[in-house]
């Protein structure tokens, strides 16, 4: 945070003005001391001049996916096994 704090030119007081937050939780924020919740981060981003992104995907369910793999590589092994070939030829290009 204070990275991106430094490469907009801010201070800590700056921030806290843009982002409406008080300056010590600024301040604890950049130290490590407090962890800041989404909505004061993306506050922050925003004073900053950058914009905060999330992206929400499934967990991962180890029980049932592991399930899946195993009878994907069960396939696997019954598929009939094909050499690689050496070199592969590709058409050549006729220039215009």
């Amino acid at each position: 945070m204070t990275s991106l704090r430094q490469q907009a030119g801010l201070t800590q007081a700056d921030v806290a003005r843009r982002s409406g937050l008080p300056r010590t939780a600024i301040n604890a924020y950049e130290s490590g001391s407090r962890v800041p919740r989404f909505d004061a981060l993306s506050r922050i981003a925003e004073a900053c001049g950058m914009q905060l992104g999330a992206s929400v995907r499934p967990r991962l369910n180890l029980e049932r996916n592991a399930g899946e793999l195993a009878q994907v590589l069960d396939l696997a092994e019954h598929l009939p096994h094909r050499r690689r070939p050496e070199r592969l030829d590709y058409p050549t290009l006729k220039d215009s």
